[in-house]
């Protein structure tokens, strides 16, 4: 049996996330909106491919599907703070 590789968007995918969180809480909350979208894409092609037995990262991919999406939250209020501040 072949030895698993992991996902290239996974990986893309929770970089993405996490830098999603850290340019909402440093005071760019659109570019952190657009990294959080990106994410969630990334994340979802990333299971899409994962499903694959010679590709891993599937869990990697739903991570950060999940924490694009819990900063999407963040990052919208971050852009009504702005506005409104």
């Amino acid at each position: 049996m072949a030895d698993q590789k992991s996902g290239t968007a996974g990986t893309i995918a929770i970089i993405a996330a996490i830098g999603s969180f850290i340019l909402t809480l440093t005071g760019n909350p659109i570019f952190g909106l657009l990294t959080a979208f990106a994410a969630v894409i990334l994340g979802i092609i990333g299971v899409v491919i994962s499903v694959s037995p010679k590709v891993g990262g599937g869990l990697i991919s739903v991570l950060a599907i999940i924490i694009g999406l819990v900063d999407i939250g963040i990052a919208v209020l971050g852009v009504v703070g702005v506005i409104i501040f």
